[in-house]
């Protein structure tokens, strides 16, 4: 069965907060990206072996923090020292096939197509592209959307990855 689709002023309320996370990311805005979180998260990059639904639990992840190790995340990339970061890679990310819908306690479930592009300027001069899709799990907190999830499905997880040092 299909779901319904939502009214068109929440579907652009969800678009607008999903195009402003990734714009924050993309411009390295720390403070503002962090506090689009809940307090009960999990931001979860899988590998996904042979097509198989992995699980956050129990199987390996690229990333798999809850709040407290995002925020350890967060402190080491303001630094500015991090030496696989230093200087930052200029990231630019595309937006595509937006899904979304609500669940039966009221949580939003976004979805999208998305394509990273990382020019790594800190001795290579390399451009690498990360395609996948992305989840949210959006609520509303106070009147204000807050993730509670966001998992990164990238295309190529099963295989080798060059340095993830940077917000997907």
């Amino acid at each position: 069965m299909q779901t319904p689709l939502l009214p068109i002023d929440e579907h652009r309320m969800l678009e607008r907060f999903v195009h402003e996370e990734a714009r924050l990311a993309d411009e390295s805005r720390f403070d503002e990206w962090e506090a689009l979180w809940d307090e009960n998260v999990r931001y979860w990059v899988p590998v996904v072996i042979d097509g198989e639904e992995p699980d956050p639990d129990r199987d390996v992840s690229i990333i798999n923090d809850n709040r407290s190790r995002l925020a350890t995340r967060l402190r080491q990339l303001r630094t500015g020292t991090r030496h696989s970061q230093a200087p930052r890679s200029i990231l630019r990310r595309m937006l595509s096939n937006l899904t979304a819908d609500k669940d039966g306690n009221g949580d939003y479930r976004v979805a999208a197509n998305f394509a990273i592009y990382e020019y790594q300027v800190q001795s290579v001069n390399q451009l690498n592209v990360w395609p996948g899709r992305v989840e949210y799990g959006l609520r509303q907190v106070d009147g204000q959307l807050r993730m509670f999830l966001k998992k990164v499905s990238l295309v190529h997880a099963s295989g080798p990855l060059p340095s993830l040092s940077f917000l997907v």
